[in-house]
This record gives C-alpha cells, structure tokens and sequence, in this order.
C-alpha cells in the first residue's frame, strides 16, 4: 500500500507540472512560484486545522534555510518546464537522488571515511552521463540555459531533501514544513515580481489562469501523498517509485503537448531513473528511513 501512495504522489506532481507548463503560457516563473505558495499556504492552513496541529516551531532558522533552497529548486524547475519537453525537464529536476549520492561521496571523501565509495561514484557518473544523452538530442541553443536551470533545480532539490531530513529528525511534522515552504514560496515569489513583471489579469487566457488554483492543491496532495508512502520508513520500494513520476511525465509530454524526443534523448532518460533508482538503493544503505524528495 505504501507503495501505492507514492505512485499516487508521482502522478500528482507530474500532473501539477502539467499546470505550469499550461499556465506559463501566460504566468512568469516568479508569479507561479507566488501562486503555488499563497494556494499552498490555504489548503496546508486548513489541513494544520483540521489536525489540531500548531504552526509554532522550536526551529524557525531550519524552516528558513528549507524554504530558501527549496523556493530556488522550484522556480528553477517551473523556468524548465516552461521552456522544455515537458518528460525533459521532469528528468532532469529528478536527478536529485543522484546529487544526494554525489553529496554523500563528497561528505565520506572530505571527512576521510574508510567507506568504499566506488560504486556510488559509478552511479553518479552514470547520471550525468545521462544528463549529456537527453539534453544533447533535444536541446536547440535557445533551450541550452533551460537545460543548466533544470538540472540545478535538481540539485536544489536534493539539498532541500537533505534539510527535510534534518527537519524530520527533529519532530517537525510534515504539516508544518509543507506550510512554512508555502509561505516561502509566496514570499519569495512576490519579491522576485517586483523586480520583473506582473501579468495583468485582463490579458491572461483563462485556460491558463485556471490552473492557477490546481498547482498549488495539487502540490499539497502530492507532498500529503509521499507523507502516508513513508509512513512506516523509506522501504526500496517505495523510494524507487518515486520516479513513477517520470513515466508519468513522459505520457503527458507525448499525449498532452506532442514533444519529439530523439532516440538518444529516451536513452538518456532511461539512463538517469536507473542511476536514480541505483542512487536510491546505495543510499538507503549509507542513509536508512529518509524521505523522498519534494517538489
């Protein structure tokens, strides 16, 4: 069942990054990553209230240094969805498995561990060999910077998995996470609109303005979704179903938007979940009954 709840998870967030590619048409990245937290912050502020919870926390500097990695991995991977296949950028923003085992070797190797660490090193390299079979076939210049933002939105990502550990070490419930993350991102988000543009309501299409309000439900139930799947402890199964998602994506990239991959390009993609799902099972090992990551 556990299992279930993360395939479940994946399709949430592959379906919400379906919104955003929808909606940038007519949104710019600072404005959806503004939405998806203010619509966030409501749905997580009922689910808090509807537990009993409280928003009070013993370690706001923790809350802060989460939101701040985290907001940067999400707006860099909404700048790539905008601008890419839509199973590219979605590939590319789940090397985060493989940067926390890049993360891991760097960690052994500075602190001078007598670990061997030969085959997570073969896995991270595998990944990134990975990255240059996708993006090489299905990048034309202009989308060359979207394809260095959406792999930093992985690397983001996996620093802000890392933090969500920490977090869940210390009791913080998931709740309460999910909500400072949202209040970060609406934050951050409206910040970054005062040094770019706003879109005026009156020219956005009302096709994209009505995913406005899914992104962020959608988000919430995906985080909510992940919280039941490691309920019990991060199994191996569970945490490679995470890259359900990517199957996922790849449907809608095909069906929804018509996005050509060259034959190098699904190699590449096939590449990076088996580094990712190896990454996985090597870590497990080295980092026992963590999370997955977030989006």
């Amino acid at each position: 069942m556990q299992a279930l709840w993360m395939v479940l998870a994946s399709f949430w967030f592959a379906l919400m990054a379906v919104g955003i590619k929808y909606a940038s048409s007519s949104f710019g990245t600072f404005e959806l990553v503004f939405y998806r937290g203010i619509v966030s912050i409501i749905f997580m502020g009922i689910v808090v209230r509807a537990r009993g919870s409280t928003l009070r926390t013993p370690v706001p500097l923790m809350h802060v240094w989460r939101s701040f990695i985290g907001v940067v991995s999400l707006g860099s991977w909404f700048y790539a969805i905008a601008h890419l296949p839509l199973a590219t950028a979605m590939t590319l923003n789940y090397m985060s498995g493989v940067w926390v085992a890049a993360f891991v070797v760097g960690g052994a190797l500075l602190y001078g561990k007598d670990q061997p660490q030969g085959a997570l090193i073969a896995t991270v390299l595998m990944g990134f060999v990975g990255v240059i079979m996708t993006l090489r076939p299905t990048m034309d210049q202009n989308q060359l910077f979207a394809g260095v933002v959406g792999l930093l939105s992985g690397m983001g990502a996996a620093l802000a998995y890392m933090q969500v550990t920490a977090l869940g070490k210390v009791g913080e419930p998931e709740e309460r996470t999910v909500f400072y993350f949202s209040v970060g991102s609406a934050v951050v988000g409206a910040v970054g609109i005062l040094f770019t543009e706003f879109t005026p309501w009156s020219e956005v299409a009302w096709q994209d303005a009505a995913w406005v309000i899914p992104i962020g439900i959608l988000a919430s139930l995906g985080q909510w979704c992940m919280t039941r799947a490691y309920r019990k402890g991060a199994t191996l199964v569970v945490a490679s179903m995470q890259y359900s998602g990517i199957v996922f994506a790849v449907i809608f990239s095909l069906v929804l938007f018509g996005d050509k991959i060259a034959p190098m390009g699904w190699a590449g993609i096939a590449v990076i979940v088996t580094s990712g799902v190896l990454a996985t099972i090597l870590r497990s090992r080295a980092l026992p009954n963590t999370p997955g990551e977030e989006h």
